[in-house]
């Protein structure tokens, strides 16, 4: 029987399993470039901002082609 003492945390990281950190990798890297391209998403989608009375200052100019 082994006498010597070994934390917890010694006991963790010597029992870790060797494939598993492989795909963490992977999986960590899937979920970064999804948040990414959500923020990239919402970064691209065009802002439409009504205020009040906001329509009589539009700046409106109409060009006549002549025929």
């Amino acid at each position: 029987m082994n006498d010597q003492f070994e934390s917890n945390y010694a006991l963790l990281v010597r029992s870790e399993e060797k494939g598993r950190g492989v795909l963490e990798i992977l999986v960590y890297a899937i979920f970064f470039l999804s948040v990414v391209s959500s923020i990239w998403q919402f970064a691209q989608t065009p802002l439409k901002i009504s205020a009040l009375g906001a329509d009589a200052y539009v700046a409106y100019h109409t060009t006549t082609t002549p025929l």
